[in-house]
């Protein structure tokens, strides 16, 4: 899977940390609180968008909130550092593999759809901050996942050619966005968006259920 790979770019939240359950949570309790009516398929109209264009979709869905995007992002920050300082797990197998990374000397990069100050928060909580060289999100680019701009992004910032870059996925948008961008893709099982598996798996190059799959070659080639 790493041959004739510059660099691995990771999204975060499903991919990195067991993370979705915390916007799940978020999610109903926003809902909860002012007493919103949620729409057919409204987690899956979300899927890939920057944090930015989030809070623009719930201003769509919702125009009876007396919030402007700036206001839902801080709220929804305030409400998440906690868990992703302190409760947010790593997948299984990350740190060994991102030592591996390390050891091969191939760069590493995250572009998330998430917040960058949370993001940061988190990897320094986690410890992993060092086998991190950049970071890049959705609300830094143009347009979010699908589209591939944040991982062309970071391969920029990288100075990587897309062709040699592996994308690390747990979602059908996100894949789509690496492949995009004319890169290389491994798709991540998550608890979230396991009842998407079988997209995943017709989008993705290669799956893995965690990252020791790939230090011990168990992982599935697509």
């Amino acid at each position: 899977m790493l041959d004739q790979i510059d660099a691995v770019l990771f999204d975060l939240d499903g991919t990195m940390v067991d993370s979705m359950g915390v916007w799940v949570e978020i999610d109903e309790e926003y809902v909860r609180n002012y007493h919103l009516t949620v729409p057919e398929n409204f987690h899956e109209n979300m899927e890939g968008k920057s944090y930015t264009e989030t809070a623009e979709y719930f201003l769509e869905v919702f125009p009876e909130l007396p919030k402007t995007v700036e206001d839902l992002k801080r709220e929804w920050y305030e409400m998440s550092f906690y868990k992703y300082t302190h409760e947010i797990p790593l997948k299984e197998g990350l740190r060994e593999f991102l030592i591996e990374l390390k050891k091969r000397d191939i760069h590493t990069g995250i572009a998330t759809s998430n917040d960058r100050k949370l993001v940061e928060a988190a990897l320094e909580a986690l410890e992993i901050d060092n086998y991190i060289d950049i970071i890049c999100t959705g609300c830094e680019v143009k347009k979010g996942k699908p589209a591939p701009d944040v991982y062309l992004n970071a391969a920029a910032k990288l100075k990587a050619d897309p062709s040699r870059c592996l994308v690390f996925e747990d979602v059908p948008m996100g894949i789509l966005a690496g492949k995009n961008a004319g890169m290389k893709v491994c798709a991540v099982d998550d608890w979230f968006s396991r009842p998407q598996d079988t997209k995943k798996r017709n989008l993705a190059d290669y799956y893995i259920r965690d990252y020791f799959e790939i230090l011990n070659h168990t992982f599935e080639v697509l």
